[in-house]
């Protein structure tokens, strides 16, 4: 179980260690109307004959993938728990509409993930489906290597993104004021690539960080003039 902010490397972390185990991925995003039969299957017709074809959760049971679900709160708790039998002892995904029993291969694993800054009440786990994890919690990479990371993904240079990085550590601070979500390092990837492409810095941190982040006059105000004093 991985938790930790938007945007702080959760998803890349499953795709690296897919690659180095050299394990397929399958990755499920999590919505309020995610049923069961969407992660285990469902009948279909198919040319006159109705086939079952296996949703991405059966389909990496049986192929001994790793099935990453993403943003897993987002879901309604009586769809999670069809993941019960996979994270025993047991192994298995009993699939009701065929009465088939699919047995885990050898190499299947579970990953679940989810933000807990905006995890609520009506969005939570169940105790019994907690308790099936081992947790590693996330969080924004320290500076240093936070630059390294978006000079890297966005093809700026390495001066400009330690003024991103540094802008973001001073909009996170605005959290005590009121910002509920602060910017992750996703979010200054795509602002540094707006900049490398030539968009002058104040107006690509206006449409890139600081709109996808609040509505809110004041927050707006405040964020724009830590951006006039970064750029």
């Amino acid at each position: 179980m991985l938790k930790g902010p938007t945007g702080c490397g959760k998803t890349r972390f499953v795709e690296h260690m897919a690659w180095r185990l050299g394990r397929p991925l399958v990755t499920v995003a999590c919505h309020d109307d995610l049923s069961a039969s969407d992660l285990t299957g469902r009948w279909l017709i198919r040319g006159g004959d109705t086939v079952w074809v296996d949703g991405p959760l059966a389909a990496a049971a049986r192929a001994g993938a790793i099935c990453y679900l993403d943003e897993v709160v987002e879901a309604r708790q009586d769809t999670i728990v069809v993941i019960h039998p996979l994270t025993d002892d047991r192994r298995i995904l009993p699939i009701e509409r065929t009465g088939e029993v699919v047995e885990a291969a050898p190499g299947f694993q579970l990953v679940v993930s989810y933000n807990p800054g905006y995890q609520h009440a009506v969005k939570d786990l169940k105790p019994s489906t907690r308790q099936r994890f081992v947790t590693l919690d996330f969080d924004h990479p320290a500076p240093e290597v936070e630059a390294a990371i978006v000079a890297h993904e966005s093809g700026l240079d390495r001066g400009r993104a330690a003024a991103l990085v540094q802008l973001a550590r001073r909009v996170r601070a605005l959290r005590d004021q009121g910002l509920a979500e602060v910017p992750g390092t996703r979010l200054l990837v795509a602002t540094g690539r707006l900049i490398a492409d030539g968009i002058p810095p104040a107006e690509a941190c206006r449409v890139a960080l600081a709109g996808p982040l609040t509505d809110d006059p004041d927050l707006l105000g405040a964020i724009g003039d830590l951006v006039a004093a970064s750029f």
